[in-house]
């Protein structure tokens, strides 16, 4: 962009080595305000104000909890007063990145686990989703982006077994039907779904199950957060503007097994 039109709203964004902050640091690149919404507020303001400063576009970060409706309603409001003070451009994009995992076999889990991992993978895209969607609708432009695995097409792997595998499956019936519904809305609804990436849930891991790993995958190696972000950011490109309702797998051939 040549200059700022548009503002970015991106969930999850806060954790170092984390998609979502890979991601907020690619639309900032290039020319977007962001708002960055994570658990932590004060983090949230911090690292707003460091990628506004860095890439000198506005930024704005408040605290939210995707899977609670009052906080969503809260951070949506917080959003809307900066956009309404001119602190802001009107908000363009979201990227639903926030979630947790299920690293836990099926007979172990429990319905709290279960209600838990669901709650912030699917429901929180839904209530951020209807919270930032109806000005977009307004405005006839908008793209959201949601984040589903590959475990949602294959089965849980080591960190997302069934109850994740399961929400990140909700969330390609939430992308397909919400990208039918608004097709002449001119918000357009996609969805990526990741395989291994090199984030910070990974550290730790043996070399020997880094290389087990890899061997699963067509490509040879993980997903570089960056590669994950330059994906979610073009998405939200006027480039991308048809294309709706599609699932796109960065997952270095992962999904084909």
């Amino acid at each position: 962009m040549s200059s700022i039109q548009r503002t970015a709203v991106i969930t999850g964004a806060t954790s170092e080595r984390g998609i979502g902050l890979a991601t907020a640091r690619r639309y900032a690149e290039e020319g977007w305000a962001i708002v960055v919404l994570d658990l932590d507020g004060e983090k949230s303001a911090k690292v707003a104000a460091e990628i506004g400063n860095e890439f000198g576009v506005p930024a704005f970060g408040h605290d939210i909890d995707v899977a609670d409706e009052t906080s969503v309603q809260r951070a949506h409001d917080a959003v809307a007063a900066e956009v309404a003070g001119g602190n802001l451009p009107t908000v363009g994009a979201l990227a639903n990145i926030a979630g947790i995992t299920s690293p836990v076999p099926f007979p172990e889990t429990t319905l709290e686990l279960w209600n838990k991992v669901m709650a912030v993978n699917a429901t929180g895209t839904y209530l951020v989703t209807r919270a930032f969607l109806p000005a977009m609708i307004d405005n006839g432009w908008g793209r959201v982006v949601n984040m589903s695995s590959v475990s949602a097409q294959r089965g849980g792997g080591v960190f997302g077994k069934v109850p994740y595998s399961s929400a990140k499956a909700a969330v390609l019936g939430f992308t397909k039907s919400l990208a039918r519904e608004l097709g002449d809305s001119g918000v357009t609804v996609n969805a990526v779904t990741p395989g291994a990436v090199d984030t910070s849930i990974r550290v730790g891991s043996t070399d020997e199950q880094e290389a087990a790993l890899c061997r699963d995958i067509p490509l040879g190696r993980v997903a570089t957060t960056t590669e994950v972000a330059a994906v979610i950011t073009f998405l939200s490109s006027q480039d991308a503007a048809y294309l709706t309702g599609t699932t796109v797998d960065i997952n270095g051939g992962s999904h084909l097994h």
